[in-house]
Formats: structure tokens, C-alpha cells, sequence
């Protein structure tokens, strides 16, 4: 989502006054942990850990789940949450860069392979010229798409823009594709008016898309640095309910319960 300027305004105001007191557990060690999730799968994700495997540690985990990409980190910021758990390093890079937020990645657990949709074609190959491309509209993921894109022949980017890429960044473009950016999370609806999509792992999977044999095609998940993780505030970076949090999601037990839950449509790292 490329924040505008009424949601950066919020998010401005939080970083401003947050003390991080406020409603989480940095004041109390035997409180739960609140934890801010995106649905699917992270939602999923949290909750068999906080079912099933939290007690052995002594943990309490709160799940609060968040429909944008937006309210997790200013929840975090201003102390309504203690960690969230929906976001890649690029997308939390990008998010302190424009809000001065001391946020702190503690660590990876699985990869949302970005895939590209349609309900009109079924291979790239047939995309025709003049054909409409939805995009997310945030600066991470509209650079991640393009990336997926250029991977598969379809565009070619400027020298030296990967990393931050936009639509404007295209320098050859042969089929004279029209691209169209949106929330992401209005993207797998957008199928019905776009000729494609690029297509976030987690809203693919909550719109009722199977990504390991829907997807026209997907990211590679080799060297992919798109891995979503734990993510807390400066201040509870070494508390040991995070340091444990992150232990169970990352641990053999999670790692089979994605296999078996997700069956290759998210992948444990």
C-alpha cells in the first residue's frame, strides 16, 4: 500500500507519541503477549502455536488480526501491540524509512510465494498487448511484482532499480502492458477487471486461491529475501517472551503444520 497522506498522518502521530506503555506487555512479564496478524495465514499460524505449544513456555499469546498492511506497525509503534507478525524485511525497511518507527525484525518463519492470476488467460504467454497487470500499491510489493514480472520475460526494469522499482522504472515494455495499482488486499477481487494480478501470498490464499496450482506462475522461493517475521519494538527485542515466541515459530513442530495446512502454498524458511 503506498500509504497516503491521511494514513501517514496516523502513522506520523503514533510514532510521535507512542511510549510504548500503552495496552501491551513491556510493563507487565507475566501479561500475554499481543501479537498483530494478518489473517491468512499468519492468524492460522499464531493460533496453533498459541493452542498447542505456547504452555510448555509459559506463554499467553493475544492474536489480533489486521486486514491492511498499515495498522500492524502503527499498532505496534504507539504500544497497543507487543510484535506483529505479517511483514517482510523490505516492507518493514520501507515503513521505518518513511516514519523514523524503532522497530526491530527478530526473525523469519515462512514465505509467501507472489504469484501472478487471472481468470482470463491460462499462461502468460497469452497476455496480449494492451493487457492490464494489477499491482500492489505499497513500495515493497510494487517493486517485489515488478521483479516477478521481469523474471518471467514480461518487462524489463532500469539498471539498478530492482530494489525499489515502480511502474515508472519499466524500461521495455513490449506488449505495452497497462499497469494498474491497488491495495493490496483488493487485488485477487481485481481479477474480475484486470487481465492479471500480482497477487500477495496471503490474500490469494484468503480469496479461496490455491497459489502452488493456481498461480500462472510464482517467485522462486531459492534466495528469497520476502520471508514474513517477527517484528517488535526496540525496547522488547531481547525479552524473553519474544526471544521464545519467535523459538516456536520457528520450530520442527510449526514447520510440519504448514506443510501439511498449506500443502506447498506457503513455505516454512
Amino acid at each position: 500500500m503506498r500509504i497516503r497522506a491521511a494514513l501517514l498522518a496516523v502513522l506520523l502521530t503514533a510514532v510521535g507519541c507512542g511510549s510504548g506503555q500503552t495496552g501491551g506487555a513491556a510493563s507487565n512479564p507475566d501479561a500475554a503477549l499481543k501479537v498483530g496478524v494478518s489473517p491468512v495465514p499468519h492468524a492460522q499460524i499464531l493460533r496453533y502455536v498459541a493452542d498447542n505449544l505456547a504452555k510448555d513456555k509459559g506463554l499467553k499469546i493475544d492474536v489480533v488480526e489486521f486486514t491492511d498492511y498499515v495498522q500492524p506497525n502503527t499498532a505496534l509503534v504507539d504500544g497497543s501491540l507487543d510484535a506483529n507478525y505479517f511483514q517482510t524485511v523490505p516492507y518493514l525497511e520501507t515503513f521505518k524509512a518513511s516514519s523514523n518507527a524503532k522497530l526491530e525484525w527478530i526473525g523469519p518463519v515462512h514465505l509467501e510465494p507472489l504469484g501472478v492470476y487471472s481468470k482470463k488467460i491460462k499462461k502468460l504467454a497469452d497476455l496480449a498487448s494492451g493487457a492490464k497487470v494489477g499491482l500492489a500499491n505499497d513500495p515493497a510489493n510494487e517493486a517485489r511484482g515488478l521483479r516477478l514480472l521481469q523474471a518471467n520475460g514480461l518487462i524489463k526494469l532500469k539498471d539498478g532499480t530492482e530494489k525499489t522499482a515502480t511502474v515508472a522504472d519499466v524500461a521495455d515494455n513490449p506488449k505495452k502492458l497497462e499497469f494498474v495499482t491497488l491495495e493490496a488486499a483488493q487485488l485477487p477481487r481485481s481479477l474480475e477487471d484486470t487481465d492479471a494480478s500480482v497477487v500477495n501470498g496471503n490474500y490469494a490464499i484468503d480469496a479461496g486461491l490455491k497459489p502452488a496450482t493456481d498461480a500462472l506462475v510464482l517467485e522462486k522461493a531459492e534466495g528469497n529475501p520476502n520471508a514474513n517475521g517477527l517484528v517488535t519494538r526496540a525496547e522488547l527485542k531481547d525479552d524473553k517472551r519474544i526471544k521464545d515466541l519467535l523459538a516456536l515459530l520457528q520450530s520442527q513442530q510449526v514447520k510440519d503444520y504448514i506443510a501439511k495446512e498449506f500443502n506447498g502454498s506457503v513455505l516454512a524458511v
